[in-house]
């Protein structure tokens, strides 16, 4: 099967002499939900900015359906940290720009209906007419993937979406993006610090390291190790820690982030 996303050799230099990573090399296949982890500064962010358009690598190549990736594009839907909406229009002008971009042609009706059916699809029905100044984080960050799904994307990139909200609002949300991946066949390539939610969400778990000086000199870090994620994929919050293998996986990867994130 030919793989929707192909990464092959991909680094990147700030400094002359050493890339901060370098020949980062993986694939993503359709439908598949692939998440990335390293500590900070170790490139993740690249990574997903350079599958996205939004930044160019030193050297590879990233390949989407057969075409390389040289710019934005709405095959490639983006949901970052901030929720980076238009605070002067409700969730539903908010969500219908995105869709008049993708489909100009579409009849006003046809608008309405889309976007009513994807902001059904993260609980937001009761808030449509809502501007973001009206909304709790979590409610902002419902509205943002709403629009990254509602303009249906070949795949979606996100960049650790969860990561300024509680507790109790992430895991909420966390089972929102899953029913919908499930229903959408979305693939999802997803930058997070949290090991309970990639091993949730992914398929793969890709773990990065840090370029690191070594007695040898500088070593720039990479994909160190691709893990599959062997539980089965019908998986909850709820039931996780319940599951055979959750925590020899758990505890392969916090050793990874304690003890070998840094290439050596």
């Amino acid at each position: 099967m030919q793989a929707l996303i192909s990464v092959e050799k991909l680094s990147k230099s700030y400094v002359p002499g050493k890339p901060v990573f370098d020949d980062v090399s993986f694939e993503l296949q359709r439908g598949e939900f692939v998440c990335i982890i390293g500590h900070s500064g170790c490139g993740k962010t690249t990574v997903l900015n350079v599958l996205a358009g939004l930044d160019v690598a030193t050297g590879g190549h990233v390949i989407m359906d057969g075409r390389e990736v040289v710019g934005p594009s709405l095959d490639r839907g983006v949901v970052f940290q901030g929720h980076a909406l238009m605070p002067w229009l409700t969730v539903r002008q908010n969500i219908a720009f995105a869709v008049k971009s993708r489909w100009p042609d579409w009849k006003a009706t046809q608008v309405r209906t889309h976007v009513e059916k994807f902001v059904a699809l993260v609980g937001l029905s009761h808030a449509i007419d809502k501007k973001p100044s009206e909304l709790s984080g979590g409610m902002k960050q419902r509205v943002g993937i709403a629009r990254a799904f509602a303009i249906q994307p070949k795949m979606l990139l996100l960049d650790e979406p969860f990561g300024a909200l509680d507790a109790l609002t992430r895991g909420t949300i966390q089972d929102e993006l899953m029913a919908i991946v499930r229903q959408t066949q979305q693939t999802v390539f997803m930058i997070t610090h949290d090991v309970d939610e990639a091993i949730l969400l992914a398929d793969r778990i890709l773990l990065m390291s840090n370029g690191n000086e070594t007695a040898e000199g500088y070593r720039p870090g990479g994909i160190a190790e691709v893990v599959v994620n062997p539980l089965p994929r019908d998986r909850t919050r709820t039931s996780l820690h319940h599951l055979e293998g959750y925590y020899p996986l758990r505890n392969h990867i916090v050793d990874f982030l304690v003890s070998r994130a840094r290439a050596h």
